[in-house]
């Protein structure tokens, strides 16, 4: 287990890394893409590494957020395919009770990675308001000492909905989704603003 202390940089990264995500997700995608390679990378490795205090942890840490960073920059097209195929997933996952099958599981997810690449302006939005939504969530709460966000800032994100079942996480769930809906609304908003002054919507950010 990572110590406590550990988690505070982490949540910090969060918190911003979900607001960017949230509200300048389509106009910022590669560096959104970044950030949460980075944050990925980070987590992955504070859950792994012995000693993630030490300075070879620390050098660690940074180095597998960086090749999360590069990764998620290099496979664009890919991570948004994949976007699509994660939220498809998801809301089988919430319709389904128990654990769905993988077919419908592979199926679904092709489909929604196909959905994404077709209409990519609006699954970008709605992707990454909701991501960012959760992962800023997740940031603020864990800044404020919260457990359950303390402990997915730390790499076990088990404990928190859509990971966990909703009994009982209604008021995360509730703020998840009333963050998500007003980032979708703003990034929506400035889209079709920018659209209407330059003629077209404006490109993610290469």
């Amino acid at each position: 287990m990572p110590p406590a202390t550990v988690h505070m940089p982490v949540a910090s990264i969060l918190l911003g890394g979900g607001l960017l995500a949230c509200f300048l997700g389509y106009r910022l995608m590669r560096a959104v893409l970044a950030v949460g390679g980075f944050v990925a990378g980070v987590v992955l490795a504070i859950g792994t590494v012995a000693d993630p205090q030490s300075v070879l942890g620390v050098l660690l840490v940074i180095a597998s957020g960086a090749a999360g960073a590069l990764v998620a920059v290099v496979l664009y097209l890919s991570t948004v395919g994949l976007v699509g195929a994660g939220l498809a997933v998801f809301l089988v996952g919430l319709l389904v009770d128990g654990d769905p099958p993988i077919w419908l599981l592979l199926v679904t997810g092709a489909a929604g990675a196909l959905a994404t690449l077709l209409v990519r302006r609006e699954v970008i939005i709605v992707g990454t308001s909701f991501v960012g939504a959760w992962t800023a969530l997740v940031g603020g709460l864990a800044l404020a000492g919260h457990g359950l966000a303390v402990a997915a800032a730390t790499g076990d994100v088990a404990g928190l909905f859509p990971f966990a079942p909703l009994d009982g996480q209604f008021g995360f769930a509730l703020g998840w989704a009333a963050l998500a809906a007003l980032a979708v609304a703003v990034q929506f908003l400035a889209t079709a603003r920018s659209s209407d002054e330059g003629g077209r919507s404006p490109a993610p950010e290469k």
